[in-house]
């Protein structure tokens, strides 16, 4: 019975150092947390206003179904997927949800005869592809939990020089799509597909009440679709950003949980073993 005993303070030794870092890293994510959401409500209103300006531009624009960022391709044979997920573990199935989201996507893409291409954000994405010996047209990795705008104009280069294609305008992809985790709570977070090229332009009369403001007047210099060639790519840059910035903030919501929960479990197996080496010592 002696041995048993020490057996038993021995894991719960073991299973008590396990709980402090499993607690460690659930207060640093939750601290995290909320600098993400800081800087996820910073970007909108810029978001915001990039929008409008573009919007603004596509409809005085004479043909916006001709300019090349808008244009949908008369015959779809590329797409460039970008795959937003974790460079760390421990974050439950944060990783695994936009992986399967993505190879979803991929799926649908091939059925429809289209070639897709993946640009994969993460160490965790990265490793998958390597594994199964998938080639990818980009790798980012090392800034997953703290995306910069550095990192967004990097991405959204590469992605608008993918759809370009060569000096001829030959070989480039005809849509982009963006696979990340949207944070709606705390509790709850989503994985999206959003595609960002070709731009859609809804139509739409909107009318204002005797009170509202009229709509505004504009002037472009040179023309729209010069304003369109410089606005869209920001615009691009802006929405990887933010599709980076909600995946972070959801990577660490799902840390915390995850870690939370095996804090939960350490806790429940120390008072088992605890238990288990009382009947011990008293037998």
């Amino acid at each position: 019975m002696g041995a048993q005993l020490r057996v038993f303070r021995r894991r719960i030794r073991s299973v008590q150092a396990t709980k402090k870092i499993t607690k460690a890293m659930e207060l640093i994510a939750s601290s995290r947390i909320v600098k993400a959401q800081q800087r996820l409500d910073a970007s909108m209103p810029y978001l915001t206003q990039l929008v409008d300006a573009v919007s603004a531009a596509a409809s005085h624009a004479s043909d916006v179904s001709k300019h090349p960022l808008t244009a949908k391709a008369d015959k779809q044979e590329s797409a460039a997927v970008l795959v937003i997920t974790a460079d760390r573990g421990l974050a439950g199935a944060y990783s695994t949800n936009a992986i399967k989201e993505g190879e979803a996507l991929t799926r649908n893409l091939g059925e429809k005869g289209m070639k897709v291409i993946p640009y994969v954000v993460g160490r965790k994405g990265v490793s998958y592809y390597r594994f199964r010996g998938r080639a990818m047209g980009g790798e980012y990795t090392g800034f997953t939990d703290q995306p910069t705008y550095a990192d967004a104009k990097r991405i959204g280069e590469d992605l608008l020089a993918a759809f370009h294609g060569d000096e001829n305008g030959e070989g480039g992809v005809d849509e982009i799509h963006v696979v990340y985790t949207h944070f709606v709570n705390m509790g709850t977070q989503e994985t999206r597909v959003r595609r960002i090229l070709p731009l859609e332009v809804v139509d739409e009369v909107v009318e204002t009440s005797e009170g509202g403001m009229p709509f505004p007047l504009y002037e472009f210099e040179p023309g729209p679709e010069a304003v369109l060639d410089a606005l869209l790519p920001r615009y691009i840059e802006q929405m990887v950003y933010l599709s980076l910035l909600t995946s972070a903030a959801s990577e660490h919501a799902a840390r915390r949980r995850a870690m939370k929960s095996a804090t939960d479990n350490a806790e429940e197996l120390i008072r088992s073993l605890t238990r288990q080496a009382n009947q011990a010592r008293q037998a």
